[in-house]
């Protein structure tokens, strides 16, 4: 038999969800799920995908700009990999645009374009983890699906106030949610918990007089919202060094290559480098561009991935005949925004060629 008292924190969401939702361009509103209106599947994996560790403001563009490009899953699956690297640049963490092509691929080839309606058969596909399968599962086939993210484990941690640190405390965190997702409506219950996380029971500073869990929450209670979730200290991210080398030619072209398909920043466009990782540093000085020339130096470019630290000295150098290189090209300056850049090679780049790109094209990078 269902818990009263979570049946009551599951209606009371629910209420608050039908006031208060976002708009927002992949999802289905309360009122027009009840008009019959089903939330489109495509959608809500690229959406889900695209807003791993990044904000709405910064997907909504990409989103309506992969739509327009690709308005189904079989057009991005036979779409090349570098038009979606390029369409991604900017948006970060780019292992999932690479899992997102591989998974297009696994729906048309496997699934005749259609995106399975369990969470066991979403977890099978390529890039697909516990999270998105669940919340594609929720949402766009309304299976009670436990849906958690940074937001949802926010606002159960303080709702219950659940005092282990992460991530140990995700299973209790999970086995909670789950108990709440309701066998009706669990989509927009799901929805109804990223908005409450997104935008009341925030990490600093939550409304919690407009919060539908206000006379039930643990944490408000004890008179300290903000202590949780309780985190595990973080360990100090280590500094890495390298360089780059932004060679221009007479004609205003500049000297690209790609990286390898795998690792950091697997297939995606750059300056030549030194040879840095996330575990070494790389050479620091001319000696090591990819050939000789008057190499000047243009500043030191600071770059934060998850888990380390960058810092690339850059140095241009103004070529009077292109030399050919394996694995290289020349692109015209003017036709580098189309070009698949992590920020990290606008940043340096920027720093050689001060006009080089508009200010909104740049965002974090992992």
């Amino acid at each position: 038999m269902p818990d009263p008292f979570e049946t009551r924190l599951t209606r009371h969401l629910l209420d608050w969800y039908d006031r208060h939702h976002r708009d927002l361009p992949w999802r289905v509103t309360p009122t027009a799920h009840r008009q019959g209106l089903r939330a489109n599947p495509y959608h809500v994996w690229l959406s889900e995908v695209m807003l791993q560790q990044t904000t709405v403001q910064a997907v909504k563009p990409y989103f309506r700009k992969f739509l327009e490009r690709w308005p189904d899953v079989s057009d991005l699956a036979s779409a090349p990999v570098e038009d979606v690297m390029a369409a991604w640049a900017g948006l970060g963490y780019y292992a999932r645009a690479r899992n997102l092509k591989k998974c297009a691929e696994a729906v048309a080839s496997l699934h005749g374009g259609v995106f399975p309606d369990t969470e066991d058969g979403l977890r099978a596909l390529p890039g697909i983890g516990d999270y998105t399968a669940a919340a594609v599962a929720a949402i766009a086939f309304n299976r009670p699906a436990a849906v958690m993210d940074g937001n949802v484990e926010r606002v159960i941690s303080r709702l219950y106030a659940i005092d282990a640190p992460l991530p140990g405390s995700k299973p209790v965190m999970k086995a909670r949610v789950r108990a709440l997702t309701p066998v009706e409506r669990p989509g927009d219950f799901a929805q109804g918990m990223m908005d409450l996380g997104a935008t009341i029971c925030t990490p600093k500073r939550p409304s919690c007089v407009l919060c539908p869990f206000r006379d039930d929450c643990l944490a408000l209670g004890r008179d300290d919202p903000e202590r949780f979730p309780v985190k595990a200290a973080k360990k100090e991210k280590p500094i890495r060094q390298g360089a780059a080398f932004v060679a221009v030619s007479a004609d205003g072209a500049v000297l690209l290559s790609r990286r390898p398909a795998s690792g950091l920043l697997g297939g995606m466009t750059e300056v030549p480098t030194t040879s840095w990782t996330s575990r070494q540093d790389g050479g620091t000085t001319p000696d090591h561009a990819p050939f000789p020339a008057d190499w000047q130096p243009a500043g030191v470019v600071t770059h934060v991935f998850t888990h380390f630290e960058l810092r690339l000295t850059v140095f241009r150098a103004l070529i009077s005949t292109r030399p050919l290189m394996q694995g290289c090209w020349w692109e015209p300056v003017e036709q580098l925004e189309a070009q698949a850049l992590p920020t990290v090679m606008k940043k340096a780049i920027t720093l050689a060629i001060p006009r080089a790109f508009s200010p909104a094209s740049t965002a974090p990078d992992s």
